[in-house]
Order: structure tokens, then sequence, then C-alpha cells
């Protein structure tokens, strides 16, 4: 892992770009004499690292006392795009203007964006807790079909917070049965890229016997500012 940049600002959280091989990240710890739990902060479908609603999430958890940590994986953000991925987002582009079914679209482009994740975000992990700065145990929040599969294959997270739920592969919607960990799930009741019931569904079918729902109205931007501070003391039962 190399640092390449580093900020302090003004809430005393420190913020470093890396990379790590390939792979690009930011690290945001707060200012602590001894190591701190990490939470692994993903991101959606493809969107970069720099997205202002997840850099605002990572600084302000971090503030509260967390290593936070977010990469860009393979096609995500600004890494190359391969054309079988580019020519699915355009299928999918079009079918959705077209008003014609998606699900078999978002199957073939989702499901490979996971597969390829994983891996990186394991090896990230570990070069994570390698930092003297940071020590368990691990966290993971954000995008629920990444989550779900690391929640399965990766023992060191403890935990979990998911957003939405709508689209998840066949593969991951299986695998959710062997979720056991701590969750929460974020679900926005009018969020237009998420169906409402396919995300009640998966929440059901989740096989941990300690999960929180929580479900306020308005569209897939609209979570409300407190959700976060609810989520902070949710890592906080189960990380500190």
């Amino acid at each position: 892992m190399r640092f390449t940049s580093e900020q302090r600002l003004d809430d005393g959280v420190l913020e470093r770009e890396f990379t790590l091989g390939e792979i690009p990240g930011t690290l945001w710890t707060p200012e602590s004499t001894a190591p701190v739990p990490l939470i692994l902060m993903a991101h959606n479908n493809g969107l970069p690292k720099s997205q202002d609603r997840l850099v605002a999430r990572g600084r302000h958890t971090a503030a509260n006392g967390y290593a936070v940590a977010t990469i860009d994986a393979a096609e995500c953000g600004d890494r190359p795009r391969s054309a079988a991925g580019e020519q699915t987002r355009t299928d999918l582009r079009r079918a959705m203007q077209a008003g014609e079914p998606v699900d078999e679209i978002f199957e073939s482009l989702v499901g490979p964006l996971v597969e390829n994740a994983v891996p990186e975000w394991r090896t990230t992990l570990d070069a994570l807790l390698a930092l003297p700065e940071i020590g368990g145990p691990v966290g993971y929040s954000g995008w629920m079909a990444l989550g779900i599969r690391l929640a399965v294959v990766e023992p060191r997270i403890a935990v979990a917070g998911f957003f939405a739920g709508g689209f998840v592969p066949r593969a991951q919607r299986e695998e959710a049965r062997q979720v056991t960990i701590p969750l929460l799930l974020l679900l926005q009741w009018d969020d237009e890229g998420n169906p409402r019931q396919r995300a009640l569904d998966l929440f059901e079918a989740f096989g941990t016997k300690e999960k929180t729902l929580h479900a306020n109205m308005g569209g897939h931007t609209g979570t409300p500012w407190f959700e976060g501070e609810d989520a902070n003391r949710f890592f906080g039962r189960h990380l500190k």
C-alpha cells in the first residue's frame, strides 16, 4: 500500500489517498492514540469513490472514531471498463428508456462486478489491517450485493449496514441465507430504482437473527441525515 496524498480535515480526521497495485482508494482515520475499528465503505455499481455522498459518509463516520476505507474496484470510478461491460450498460440504458424488462441485463452487469470486486476488497482489507493505526473488528457499509458476498466469504467482517437492496443478483439472493452477522438495512420507501418488495423479501431471507430495517419515505438519495447517527450507534454496539 502506497499513500499518495494526505490532508488533515477541520474535524481532525486524516484523509489519505492510496494505491495498492492497480487499486486506488481513500482512507479516513480519526485522531486517536490507540488502534481503531475499521469500516469498509463500498459504493454501488461502478460509481466513483469520490462521489460526494460517499465522501461525506466516510468523513462523518471517521470523525466518530472509526478508520474508514473505500476503493474503486475493477470497472468502478476511473478504472478501465471492459468492452462487454460497456455494451451491457448501453443495453441497460436503452431498455430502461424503452420501458422494457431489465432484470437479465442487470444480472449480466452486476454479477461480474461483484465477482471482480470481492478479491480486491479482500486484498485491501489485508493491507489495511497491517497498518498500526487500525485494529479489529471490521464492519461493512454500503452496496448490498457486494456486502452479501463479502459477509459470506470474509470471516473478519463482524457487522454490516446495507443500503437499498433493489437489484441483487440471484447468486447473492441465495447467499443471503448464509449471512449470520448483525445487519442494519436502510430502505427508501419510494426509491425509483429499487423495488420495495424485492428489498423486503431480501431482508426476510437473511439468515441472521439480529437484523434491523429502517424505512423512510422518499427517493433514492433522500435518506434522512439522522440515519447516519443511527448507523454510528449500530456500529458502535458491535465494533467498540
